[in-house]
């Protein structure tokens, strides 16, 4: 961890904040010790806050002087971030802090994510709590966990417990400057778990690696129409399937089901004598998959490697099992399932296979197969939908579906007075009005929103590019005019109190 790094960047105070949490691990479900650290700044500056036992935490600023009238407002962002790393790279996630770079005023990390989202968010709150330039009206400061993986945090909250008394949100887990979010879809998590039976190899063993996809985020990139590495392999395997007597003997792909696949990878089993032929065949399947008009520029870079092992593993799937894994892989639905008929450009229903991986019994030897799903849309109906058709391919591959983690969605208020006070000093500061979005993205607002009836609630933030993946970016100059427009907000909104 090189630290300093971001010493000239300004303001000075979100950065330093920024880079301490990078230094510290903090993949989702491992954010104990970035609480620890929020805790600490609390106690050292005699901040009134409530830690619960999620590891949520809300930090109270009182009012500047002459605002004690003004409503309260609640910022809120996450702590916890994606931890997704480039094939080669040994940064461990639990233990190892992050390496920066800035570039062009971006800032990256080294080979992997970044955490800007939402590591940002969690700066942007502790620089105000460290001295938001008065006048502001009393802060009540969020700082939850495990978004990414189920929006555990939002869940466990518990707004009485914790005191909470402000009715307007900003939430900072958006990318893009210029944007207001105000509203977003919901979703739902579902595992479709595939038993299978083993029988004892005598074959040639080989490898088939996709790697080098562009992969994105599942809500937000869906419909750029990226590649599916996890599903690309199933279709190559599938097809040379048909030709030859292959078995699976384990496979896996991706991370995080929020996640597009990057890579993918399967071992499998061939007839003695027909392993050269067979790298020869996927070599050109993947050439041939290269070639479709329908990959994106981004993905046409993918490499695809076949390795000969040589020796036969102990065991591996039979006939059945490797077709029923196959046809699971190839007959799901994955990626943009409906465009919106009111909002242009607004995917209204998505599916997004992120895990394929394969559990073993005590010998080693494969037991089931898991595939990993995130599916998302505003619409109850659509979600109810997409768990029944999960539901009903499992049970024709001889397995089980099982969901979890279902949120709901954020329903647009046509009239909010602070995205109007947004927009004006938007106006007053940069001569920018921002664009109103509703997004094909969960959101903690929409859990928030429930918890909290009657909140006036936006979510914004600084550009950032290409978040869930090691290519992500973090704006310095667009974090700087975040912080400016949310310090002149707060102002205003203590301006409108006193009208």
């Amino acid at each position: 961890m090189n630290r300093h790094v971001l010493s000239a960047c300004e303001p000075q105070a979100v950065f330093r904040f920024f880079e301490d949490i990078c230094a510290i691990p903090h993949p989702s479900g491992h954010e104990g010790a970035v609480a620890d650290y929020v805790e600490e700044f609390a106690k050292a500056r005699g901040l009134s806050y409530v830690r619960d036992a999620a590891d949520n935490l809300l930090l109270r600023l009182p009012a500047s002087a002459g605002c004690e009238g003004a409503e309260p407002v609640l910022l809120q962002g996450h702590m916890d971030m994606v931890p997704e790393k480039d094939a080669g790279s040994t940064h461990n996630f639990l233990t190892d802090g992050l390496t920066l770079s800035v570039e062009d005023g971006w800032i990256r990390a080294d080979h992997t994510t970044l955490g800007g989202d939402d590591g940002v968010a969690v700066a942007l709150m502790l620089a105000l709590l460290d001295g938001a330039p008065a006048p502001h009206p009393a802060l009540e400061c969020l700082f939850t966990v495990s978004e990414e993986t189920g929006m555990d945090g939002a869940w466990a909250f518990d707004p009485d417990a914790a005191g909470l008394t402000a009715r307007t949100l900003i939430n900072l887990d958006s990318e893009s400057e210029g944007i207001i979010t105000a509203g977003c879809s919901g979703g739902v998590r579902t595992d479709i778990s595939l038993p299978v039976t083993t029988e004892p190899d005598s074959g040639t063993v080989a490898e088939l690696v996709l790697d080098g996809f562009a992969g994105g985020h599942s809500g937000a990139e869906i419909h750029k129409g990226r590649s599916n590495a996890v599903q690309v392999l199933g279709q190559m395997l599938d097809s040379l399937a048909g030709r030859f007597a292959l078995r699976l003997i384990d496979l896996s792909g991706g991370g995080k089901d929020n996640a597009i696949p990057r890579a993918a990878r399967a071992r499998l089993s061939l007839p003695a004598g027909e392993a050269d032929a067979f790298r020869a065949a996927a070599l050109a399947e993947a050439e041939l998959f290269r070639g479709e008009p329908s990959v994106v520029a981004e993905d046409r870079d993918f490499v695809c490697t076949v390795s000969l092992c040589g020796t036969a593993s102990a065991r591996r799937m039979d006939a059945d099992s490797t077709r029923r894994v196959l046809d699971a892989l190839t007959l799901v639905r994955s990626g943009v399932i409906a465009m919106s008929a009111y909002v242009p450009g607004l995917t209204a229903f998505s599916r997004n296979l992120g895990i394929l991986t394969t559990e073993s019994d005590a010998a080693g030897n494969a037991s089931r197969v898991v595939l990993s799903f995130s599916s998302r849309s505003a619409s109850e109906h659509q979600l109810d939908r997409t768990q029944r058709e999960l539901e009903r391919l499992a049970a024709l591959v001889g397995g089980a579906a099982s969901h979890h983690a279902r949120y709901p969605g954020w329903d647009y208020a046509p009239v909010s007075r602070l995205r109007e006070v947004w927009t004006r000093e938007s106006q007053r500061l940069f001569g920018v009005t921002p664009t109103v979005e509703v997004i094909h993205a969960g959101l903690e607002c929409g859990i928030l929103c429930g918890k909290c009836p009657g909140m006036d609630m936006l979510s914004v933030g600084p550009d950032m590019r290409d978040i869930h993946t090691p290519r992500e970016m973090l704006s310095v100059d667009s974090t700087r005019r975040t912080y400016e427009l949310v310090c002149a907000t707060l102002a205003a909104l203590t301006d409108t109190a006193k009208q």
